[in-house]
């Protein structure tokens, strides 16, 4: 389940280059007769928010793991850190000038973003309230944590129902 988890959340991390491109070229559903073309825009951006809340429901079946308040020894905030990637990403879909030509780019991104596998950065989780952070531990490891949480003090807080995408990225539901 885990491997599935991951290759479900590098495709939601990278769908939205497809997204800017459809929006760009301004693509119609072929499902939507004589509508305006903003509902195909609509259901383009809805999409991805979709499948990020499906990902809330399968993390449920990863392994479970915990952080003790203790064991934490730094709190870096990560979610600006993510900025300029995903702003490199949305340049790039709009210099795209074809479906071909995106389905390589997309393609690529995609298989760097999962065999990279140390950080599932989506920008779309901001929009359900978590925060992204790089946590050390007190024996110097940094993980990747993705929760709700406002997190200011190491030490202040734990963590008990965490679940383990990988060995650093951990997401707290």
């Amino acid at each position: 389940m885990k491997y599935v988890y991951q290759l479900f959340l590098a495709f939601n991390s990278t769908w939205l280059i497809v997204v800017v491109y459809l929006i760009k070229e301004k693509y119609i559903l072929n499902i939507i007769d004589n509508y305006s073309i903003y509902y195909s825009w609509v259901i383009f951006i809805l999409f991805p928010i979709i499948l990020t809340s499906l990902s809330f429901k399968i993390a449920l079946k990863l392994p479970k793991d915990q952080l003790i308040n203790t064991a934490i020894n730094e709190i870096e905030l990560a979610n600006n850190n993510f900025l300029p990637t995903y702003l490199g990403y949305f340049f790039v879909s709009l210099g795209i000038s074809d479906i071909p030509t995106l389905v390589v780019v997309f393609i690529m991104i995609y298989i760097f973003t999962y065999l990279s596998q140390t950080l599932y950065f989506n920008p779309i989780f901001l929009i359900f309230g978590y925060h992204f952070y790089f946590i050390k531990t007190n024996k110097s490891i940094k993980i990747f944590l993705i929760t709700k949480k406002q997190l200011k003090t190491p030490g202040e807080i734990g963590f008990q129902n965490l679940r383990r995408i990988n060995n650093y990225t951990f997401i707290d539901l």
